[in-house]
């Protein structure tokens, strides 16, 4: 298979509150929207994609008609502290996870979307201990 793009569609009931957290939060653009269906970009490269299904549109089988449940979405960034400071310090969005660092190798923080969809962002940092000898190199 050669794939040319791959990008979550988050199933929900509140499409126009999704639409403005990720495009006034996380600096999404509007690539194509329909009442039931919005499609966005992150500019740069690589050109990040999401997007947002009404979850009772009939283009689902209707055994899928719901609401996203259980979904984590990571957002790696470069200065996990300054997005800190921007989303929960100065933003107010209530922290569903406190900002801390971790043996494994992340400094992180999680925020929810209107969803309940979990938003981790994550700076990594040098993993501690047994976690270090866990790590495969990368692929190429």
């Amino acid at each position: 298979m050669k794939l040319t793009s791959l990008y979550p569609v988050i199933c929900t009931s509140k499409l126009q509150e999704s639409l403005l957290f990720y495009t006034e939060l996380l600096g999404f653009k509007t690539t194509f929207e329909a009442d039931w269906y919005v499609s966005m970009r992150r500019p740069g490269t690589p050109a990040y994609e999401l997007a947002l299904l009404d979850h009772t549109h009939p283009t689902l089988p209707e055994a899928y008609r719901e609401p996203v449940q259980g979904l984590l979405l990571n957002f790696e960034v470069e200065d996990v502290d300054a997005e800190w400071d921007r989303m929960v310090v100065r933003g107010g969005l209530p922290a569903e996870l406190e900002l801390r660092s971790e043996d494994f190798g992340q400094r992180h923080f999680m925020v929810a979307d209107p969803n309940g969809v979990l938003i981790d962002v994550i700076t990594p940092i040098p993993p501690t201990g047994e976690f270090a000898e866990q790590y495969t190199a990368t692929p190429a």
